[in-house]
């Protein structure tokens, strides 16, 4: 409920949370996600004149056990055993990297360094992470100090899904080493290109070397090779229990069918959300196969929130034959359980013949809509008019509605705008002025705040001329 505090999606940039901080005599500033704590780190160490830079890693591993793999437990559904599963795969992550020279690892470890503000463990009894050589962990030196294996874990784990029967066994339905560590950006200087520098962390996924080198950190850090069956031993629910793995370089047996999920209509807040559970028989034979279907909120960490959607069909498929399963989720369903973070996780489990199982997800993030255009040109020291449009994507009347604008070099201070009621599924345009005092491009963030629906953002990018 971000009770005494501020919700993380509100803040836009690190001078108003530094300011607070200020002048609130050093006392904590609340809340913060992993995009709050990176920024404000980003700002802090620039100023004390270390070169520093954001890194975005989508899939991001949260590897709770130092196993260097991802380990989740689903029931018949689907569904995500919280009780069970102790790591977990973020949708994305973010922390920082700086720049300089390693003195007390050696001068080939030298460059960017991880440094990773966001509290997730601790290491050495404190919420802390880094500095961890970006060049170790390409090469699998985990065994190098401060936190080398939870930064090689959020990029390169094993991805390992476990079905919990109701007898407490359980069976691999799913394995991926490709899984973990998406698109890992940073910010172009100059510009807001993004810069993919996943080859900085790994090799390329699935090459003998990306291969080599986690099996290396496997050596180093448990002492045996990574084949064949480890013993590990793991809590669960107040008990300890001794477990195996499985290889988990080899692939789990793959299913006579396979499938996907597919989005019907772009999925909108406020509407209901169509979709198609899409399966094909690969065989020769009919199948007959039993669709375990299931829908959950959940946040950017893909942690469930509340279950909105539970059933099951059964299907027979013709020789490679292709069949779809609409699916349809009510704005009823999502609405009062979905989150700031606008997301929904659609699993479904699918139980062949002969015990085989294919299980499919789907992360669906909702969109909004806003759009901001300039109406004049923009010069320093001259008003320039701005159009903002949203809409109201409910089917009911909106009143509360507040327009947050900021931008360095465009306004001095935030300024805020209440917005006309709005009727529903009614777009409407509200224009203002602001005078720009420095020149080169600039960001103008626009926020649409309303405790209706969660927050819609926008930017635009504005050249400011020195002068006509």
């Amino acid at each position: 409920k971000y009770i005494g505090g501020t919700s993380p999606l509100h803040w836009r940039g690190s001078v108003a949370i530094l300011y607070k901080w200020y002048k609130g005599r050093y006392k904590p500033v609340k809340y913060g996600q992993c995009w709050v704590f990176a920024g404000v780190m980003c700002t802090v160490l620039r100023c004390l004149g270390i070169a520093t830079r954001i890194v975005s890693n989508f899939n991001s591993a949260h590897d709770t056990d130092k196993s260097l793999s991802v380990d989740k437990y689903v029931d018949s559904f689907g569904r995500t055993l919280e009780d069970i599963t102790e790591d977990s795969m973020w949708n994305f992550h973010v922390w920082n990297e700086s720049w300089f020279a390693r003195r007390d690892l050696g001068s080939s470890y030298n460059g960017w360094q991880v440094l990773d503000a966001t509290p997730q463990e601790e290491s050495e009894g404190v919420f802390q992470c880094g500095p961890a050589s970006v060049t170790a962990i390409r090469e699998g030196d985990v065994h190098l100090a401060h936190d080398g294996p939870f930064v090689f874990a959020e990029v390169n784990a094993d991805y390992i899904t476990w079905l919990w029967n109701e007898d407490d066994s359980r069976e691999r339905v799913y394995s991926d080493t490709k899984k973990i560590g998406k698109c890992i950006s940073t910010k172009a200087v100059g510009s807001n290109t993004r810069v993919d520098i996943t080859s900085h962390y790994k090799y390329p996924e699935g090459s003998r070397k990306e291969r080599q080198v986690y099996r290396k950190a496997v050596r180093k850090l448990f002492g045996v090779e990574a084949s064949g069956r480890r013993d590990r031993i793991r809590r669960v629910s107040g008990r300890v229990w001794a477990s195996w793995r499985d290889d988990v370089l080899e692939p789990a047996k793959k299913p006579n069918i396979t499938g996907k999920f597919k989005l019907l209509e772009p999925p909108v807040i406020g509407q209901n959300i169509k979709l198609a559970i899409c399966l094909t028989n690969l065989t020769s034979r009919l199948q007959r196969v039993k669709v375990n279907l299931s829908a959950a909120t959940i946040l950017y960490t893909r942690r469930p929130v509340a279950e909105i959607l539970h059933e099951s069909h059964s299907i027979k498929l013709e020789p490679e034959e292709e069949k779809r399963i609409p699916v349809e989720i009510s704005y009823s369903e999502y609405k009062k359980d979905l989150t700031d973070d606008k997301k929904i996780l659609v699993a479904a489990m699918c139980l062949v013949s002969k015990g085989e199982k294919l299980l499919l997800e789907k992360d669906i993030t909702l969109e909004d809509f806003i759009a901001i255009k300039m109406l004049s040109p923009a010069v320093v020291g001259e008003a320039l008019a701005v159009e903002v449009t949203i809409a109201n994507p409910l089917s009911e009347r909106v009143e509360d509605c507040l327009l947050i604008m900021e931008g360095s070099g465009l306004l001095r201070e935030q300024l805020n705008i209440d917005v006309p009621a709005l009727e529903p599924q009614e777009k409407a345009r509200v224009q203002f002025e602001i005078t720009p005092y420095k020149s080169g491009n600039r960001q103008l963030q626009v926020d649409l705040i309303s405790t209706h629906f969660p927050n819609i953002k926008g930017f635009l990018i504005i050249h400011v001329a020195a002068t006509k």
